[in-house]
């Protein structure tokens, strides 16, 4: 029983730290009506935008983007209403390979010194059901990308909303995941070695900021 005691100490002191119950114990809903109304904006620390394409036909090559910004404005009790912006930064594009990141950025694909941005701006949500308990849709919204703006729909998962436990602030997650066609915004240099079809998967926390001159919960 001792040993167990220690054990216990051992990790709650190095591992993580006296982590307060309410982390612990952490839960969401995903009551929509629950969610206060106002603008969210995409925690810095935590999502992730990864693409990848057909790499001929032996692996999907993954590539993640490590700079992004987004506004998510929720007026209503209702994800119909709700609309969002995503900004990426196409030159932190990361291949993991650094020769091929300065090609996929450079004139002959990206070019992200004349379209240093990607974006995306919604357009419509459908909901389409619902799995253990989360709620589905389809988000449709124009993206924006080496200068053409094309029509995407994406599947969205509404993970959930809760005051985040260590911030206090109100919290939304979400996952999606969609596939577009690379040509569609005049990307089509080393086809049909690399795929057309583009595959893009999505997490994302969206945070309220506190009111201004509001103090930070620690």
């Amino acid at each position: 029983m001792n040993r167990r005691r220690a054990l216990i100490a051992l990790l709650c002191a190095g591992v993580i730290g006296c982590t307060p119950l309410r982390v612990v114990t952490h839960s969401v809903s995903s009551t929509e009506a629950a969610v206060p109304a106002g603008q969210y904006t995409l925690d810095p620390h935590h999502w992730s935008i990864v693409f990848d394409v057909d790499h001929l036909h032996y692996t999907r090559f993954v590539m993640r983007f490590d700079r992004a910004s987004a506004r998510l404005d929720w007026p209503s009790h209702a994800l119909e209403q709700a609309t969002v912006q995503v900004d990426i930064d196409a030159a932190s594009l990361d291949t993991n390979v650094d020769v091929l990141d300065r090609m996929v950025k450079g004139a002959q694909m990206l070019d992200t010194q004349r379209y240093p941005q990607i974006r995306f701006v919604s357009t419509r949500f459908e909901r389409t059901g619902a799995a253990n308990g989360k709620l589905m849709g389809t988000l449709t919204g124009n993206l924006t990308m080496h200068g053409a703006t094309q029509p995407v729909t994406l599947d969205v998962t509404f993970n959930g909303y809760a005051p985040n436990p260590l911030t206090k602030q109100p919290t939304l997650g979400f996952s999606a995941h969609g596939t577009f066609s690379r040509s569609a915004f005049g990307l089509t240099t080393w086809y049909p070695a690399v795929g057309d079809a583009i595959d893009v998967r999505i997490e994302a926390e969206f945070e309220q900021p506190p009111p201004a001159g509001a103090a930070v919960a620690q």
